[in-house]
């Protein structure tokens, strides 16, 4: 009798807890809660199939890409989401057609007339030239991207020339950082989430709105924290004593796709020119005082700035690539002129005229030749 009454006795706890008002609600708030999380990762699942935006990962090279007759500035993106005019497929008769393929150096974020590749064009053409530039840059690219990039929209459009930009800044790891993206991508609500909290606490006042009509260039990107801990993270490659060999992983594993470009542009006898350009901290003084303080090396000398530029330079050399190190022009004019936006990685309206100018110098020196005599 009493070993039945102890039995009940345990038992009325677990009913007690289950009646209870407050454990109902509970249950029916977790059970509302994961039903509208489900319902919401597949939502945002069916609409980024639809229409794919950067929050999100993507398997293609189209995460950042430009929506087809979006506004950027005062100018509308092409049918093709590229931040240039409308071209045909069929090469113009007479036409030099170039391809500018990059990450968002090539597509800028500064406006379309201010693009080192708009003024490119329209600077060789000034020269007395027949020079169409298609300008093909896509936000967040890489090597592996570039290469398919060329392969998937670039080879239709015959080509004569292909003006690859290679940023030092993170062209190197972009293979590496997408692999990482996918893994760690399992729900698109998290993701979605964490895109909020990065905008919140990680930008300025306003962040970069192409729909806005007025561009400012002076206007900082990031805050200053963000900026100098992403720029320490991304100096690390620099310091090659205690380099342990991973950044020359992430070398090889680019260098591998660059060399196929090569082999297919050699193929369809299209000339292929590498724009290397050089990341702030490699041309900003006081930048480069700031990360030394920040990763404190064992000997400061042990931060080699131009180490990557001179690796890249070899191994061109090797592969029979043309190619123009911006490094040391942009090192020189940033002394006296402010290259890059506040707080930015990207090029403003005068890093952009620069760069035009000495590409179009470099392509007028060095073979260049349109009319093939």
């Amino acid at each position: 009798m009493n070993q039945n009454k102890l039995k009940i006795s345990r038992k009325l706890p677990i009913k007690a807890i289950v009646n209870n008002p407050a454990y109902k609600f509970l249950s029916q708030a977790l059970i509302i809660a994961g039903i509208t999380f489900l319902l919401t990762e597949a939502t945002f699942r069916i609409y980024h199939r639809i229409n794919p935006t950067f929050v999100f990962y993507n398997r293609s090279y189209n995460r950042w890409r430009g929506r087809p007759h979006a506004q950027d500035f005062d100018f509308q993106l092409n049918s093709h989401g590229f931040k240039d005019v409308e071209f045909t497929q069929e090469k113009p008769e007479g036409i030099y057609r170039m391809l500018g393929i990059g990450d968002s150096f090539a597509f800028g974020i500064v406006p379309y007339h201010y693009n080192y590749l708009t003024l490119i064009e329209k600077q060789l053409n000034s020269q007395g030239q027949n020079i169409e530039v298609i300008n093909m840059g896509i936000p967040g690219l890489g090597p592996a991207a570039y290469l398919a990039l060329l392969i998937n929209e670039g080879l239709v459009l015959n080509p004569d020339k292909v003006l690859l930009s290679f940023y030092i800044g993170n062209d190197f790891i972009d293979n590496y950082l997408t692999s990482l993206d996918r893994k760690k991508q399992t729900f698109y609500t998290v993701a979605f989430l964490q895109s909020l909290i990065k905008l919140q606490t990680q930008f300025e006042g306003t962040v970069y709105n192409p729909n806005n009509l007025e561009y400012q260039d002076d206007h900082p990107t990031l805050t200053d924290e963000s900026y100098l801990d992403q720029v320490s993270n991304l100096s690390r490659m620099f310091n090659i004593r205690t380099n342990d060999g991973i950044f020359l992983g992430f070398f090889e594993d680019a260098m591998a796709d660059i060399r196929r470009i090569k082999e297919i542009c050699d193929s369809r006898n299209i000339d292929l020119t590498i724009v290397i350009i050089p990341t702030e901290v490699q041309v900003n003084k006081q930048l480069q005082s700031q990360v030394i303080d920040i990763l404190k090396p064992d000997d400061p000398q042990g931060l080699d700035f131009d180490y990557p530029n001179r690796l890249l330079r070899d191994r061109l050399s090797q592969y029979n690539i043309q190619y123009i190190d911006l490094l040391d022009d942009f090192r020189q004019v940033s002394q006296t002129t402010r290259l890059y936006r506040p707080n930015d990685s990207h090029w403003n309206i005068a890093g952009n005229a620069l760069a035009a100018e000495l590409i179009t110098k470099h392509l007028l020196t060095n073979n260049f030749n349109p009319d093939g005599e």
